[in-house]
């Protein structure tokens, strides 16, 4: 595999600079803060501030909300629940993570929908594609909840339909690292982290970044994947910016 490995602490540009639309990702785990379980509503309000900086900054933005801080479907299909079933249930638990995240945003002055792949009315607008795009136009951010609304699916495969369907520039993947790296990071302090990998590398030597699925149709779709820690405050912006550290998944080269 030939790919660009980090040497320092410099910062990575992306191809283009900057984005007008993106997708941002975050697992449910990122919204429990120190707990070991649920929302905490400081971690909710901080990743809030995030996004509502990258709107002030005239980008238009997106989410998908993981649910694994309430319930984890492949878990509990792992202790012998029906897979769909405990599918579905998942879907619910990012309904859940998307209207405390609405709350937050709207609580900043940031204008947001929530859309769920599972129509429910009461609570939120049901998936449209040609009414998330206008929302995006009107400077609102987009919420997307549910995944697919089908069960075998994970959120970094309903992520990058999404993505792939809103015409975004970048796929953003907020995670507990600022990047890919040959190991882990938390438990080999030699691990070195990529700046740069083609769709190829990831898919070919399994690095688990995302679902193959979803890095597939990144690839099929020419969207570029960057993986950066949400944790670190403002590294959202500076990422967007074009000056933030993170892994940039891109043409096979």
């Amino acid at each position: 595999m030939v790919v660009s490995e980090a040497k320092s602490e410099t910062m990575n540009t992306t191809a283009s600079g900057t984005y007008q639309r993106v997708l941002l990702k975050v697992s449910g785990e990122a919204l429990m803060g120190d707990q070991t379980y649920g929302i905490d509503q400081k971690a909710v309000m901080r990743i809030a501030g995030e996004v509502a900086e990258a709107v002030n900054d005239g980008v238009q933005v997106c989410l998908v909300i993981g649910g694994g801080n309430i319930f984890r479907g492949l878990s509990a299909a792992e202790q012998g629940m029906e897979r769909a079933t405990a599918d579905y249930m998942g879907m619910l638990a990012t309904v859940m993570n998307a209207l405390a995240m609405q709350n937050a945003l709207e609580s900043i002055g940031v204008e947001t929908r929530v859309q769920s792949a599972i129509p429910m009315m009461s609570v939120c607008e049901p998936y449209i594609r040609r009414r998330a795009i206008r929302h995006l136009e009107r400077k609102r951010t987009v919420i997307f909840a549910a995944g697919t609304g089908n069960p075998f699916f994970t959120t970094d495969t309903g992520a990058a339909l999404r993505a792939a369907e809103m015409g975004c520039d970048a796929l953003l993947k907020g995670t507990q690292v600022d990047g890919v790296y040959n190991a882990d990071p938390k438990k080999d302090p030699k691990a070195t982290r990529y700046d740069r990998l083609s769709y190829h590398d990831v898919l070919a030597n399994d690095l688990r970044v995302m679902d193959a699925s979803a890095v597939s149709m990144m690839r099929d779709n020419q969207i570029p994947v960057i993986v950066f820690s949400i944790q670190e405050a403002g590294r959202l912006r500076k990422v967007l910016a074009g000056t933030g550290i993170c892994t940039v998944i891109g043409a096979d080269t």
